[in-house]
């Protein structure tokens, strides 16, 4: 099994998709300079680069979408989205509802997002939850190359509109990805260590911080659960709910601000549907409410880190020593 960055892997992806349907293309910011052996192998006319106008690259690509094609745009930066919000939002999100089934919005828009490559606030701004409280939107942001990989290629493969986000700081992080058809299925959340004591839910960068804490958390005697939810909408209930009624703690983790975030909504979810198996408060990590800072060293204090988030578990827990476990 090969192993590659997360660019590498998401350009494997779109590689293997346009290869396999010629409905699939390509456009966006810088598309075509950077992936100059896809325009070699596919043509200028389905790799392309268009002008710095997000508002025109997604009205392109949900016009492309309702005639047929399915496209996958980049728009570079997340924070940029905001001048794409009508096309998404209001157009691919709502006009198959709108148009009775009549039309299909199979098109991708791709944009990068999160803290690690001190770009400043203009151009860093974890903006996911605005997408998963749009109608018809799914929304995706994995954390592993493999992941990237398979869940890019259900993207393009799915018939409504997918934002998908690409946390910056994950992009030159090497893993394992399949050769060929490596499809991961959208609302399928990731086990990725197992236990019995508090769940851990995060996603994207966050999700490697939640794995750290729980092997922190296990020299002190505490099993912990951790789950990546590599697809924000549809949500995976089913693990969310199925761990928490298990170990009976939630500590939800992620790099967006806290006030209304993807955090809010799984600990609603848990408070409503899995109250009487929680022995602890529900408790949520997340970024402040400020724009994201351009300094290193005030990055890495934006982001929940294993630390915290030890703590955090501990705190549902007070019966459980604070100190590490004598070996």
């Amino acid at each position: 099994m090969p192993t590659l960055t997360v660019f590498e892997a998401i350009d494997a992806a779109i590689a293997e998709e346009l290869a396999r349907d010629e409905r699939v293309l390509m456009f966006g910011e810088g598309v075509a300079t950077k992936r100059a052996d896809l325009v070699a192998r596919f043509g200028a006319g389905r790799v392309r680069n268009t002008p710095l106008a997000e508002a025109v690259i997604a009205g392109t690509a949900a016009g492309a979408a309702a005639t047929g094609l399915r496209p996958v745009i980049d728009l570079l930066f997340a924070p940029f989205m905001t001048y794409s919000m009508d096309a998404i939002v209001n157009s691919a999100g709502k006009l198959r509802y709108i148009s009775g089934g009549q039309f299909r919005f199979p098109m991708v828009a791709m944009a990068m997002t999160g803290a690690g490559w001190t770009v400043g606030a203009q151009h860093n701004h974890n903006n996911e939850a605005w997408f998963v409280h749009s109608p018809g939107i799914k929304v995706v942001m994995p954390s592993t190359a493999a992941d990237f990989k398979g869940l890019l290629k259900a993207a393009i493969r799915d018939d409504n509109p997918v934002v998908f986000f690409v946390d910056m700081a994950l992009g030159h992080v090497r893993g394992e990805v399949p050769d060929g058809e490596h499809v991961v299925p959208l609302g399928k959340a990731a086990v990725l260590r197992r236990g019995r004591d508090v769940t851990l839910v995060s996603y994207a960068k966050t999700v490697q911080h939640c794995l750290d804490a729980a092997a922190e958390l296990a020299t002190r005697g505490v099993s912990a659960e951790v789950i990546d939810l590599r697809t924000l909408k549809p949500l995976d209930e089913e693990a969310i709910l199925a761990s928490v009624r298990r170990t009976g703690r939630l500590v939800v983790v992620h790099e967006a601000s806290k006030l209304c975030g993807v955090g809010a909504e799984i600990a609603a979810l848990a408070g409503e549907q899995a109250y009487a198996a929680l022995k602890g408060p529900i408790r949520r990590l997340a970024g402040p409410d400020a724009p994201a800072p351009s300094s290193h060293a005030l990055e890495q204090a934006f982001v929940p880190q294993a630390a915290a988030i030890v703590d955090a578990a501990l705190s549902t827990m007070p019966s459980v020593v604070a100190e590490p476990a004598l070996s």
